[in-house]
């Protein structure tokens, strides 16, 4: 029988958030209009870099309010980028996206397992002290 002690451990071993394991904050509006190809971006994670538009900095207490689950998001992402290796973790973002666009077609993007993870728990600004690691791949299929 596994003493309590050690099902505590066992647990935390698949929790992986850990705060010196952040993600480098730039607020940018012009980066942003410069990466965003497609379409309009509020945010990107481009590690090890998380990057913002200006005004969830400097834009009131809404903004930043706004500002802060759009962080959250993608500090998301740099987590799924973490677990994966960085390199394997964008092959596998492109891949899907590419796989999902015949299904999807321009709704691809929001299908994506990882972007589902993310949009899923944007709002829950404690979801990486318990987010369990690998998270995104039950959203692959689903």
């Amino acid at each position: 029988m596994i003493g309590i002690k050690k099902q505590i451990q066992l647990n935390l071993s698949n929790i992986y958030y850990k705060e010196s394991m952040k993600s480098k904050v730039i607020y940018s509006d012009n980066i942003l209009n410069r990466v965003s190809i497609f379409m309009t971006t509020a945010g990107i994670a481009i590690f090890p870099f998380v990057i913002l538009r200006e005004k969830y900095r400097d834009g009131g207490e809404w903004w930043v309010a706004r500002g802060n689950i759009i962080l959250n998001h993608e500090n998301i992402h740099f987590q799924q980028a973490l677990e994966l290796g960085v390199i394997p973790f964008y092959i596998l973002y492109v891949l899907e996206f590419i796989l999902k666009i015949t299904f999807y077609g321009k709704k691809a993007y929001y299908n994506i397992s990882f972007e589902r993870e993310a949009y899923d728990n944007a709002d829950n600004l404690q979801y990486l002290y318990s987010r369990r690691r690998y998270t995104w791949i039950s959203r692959i299929l689903s």
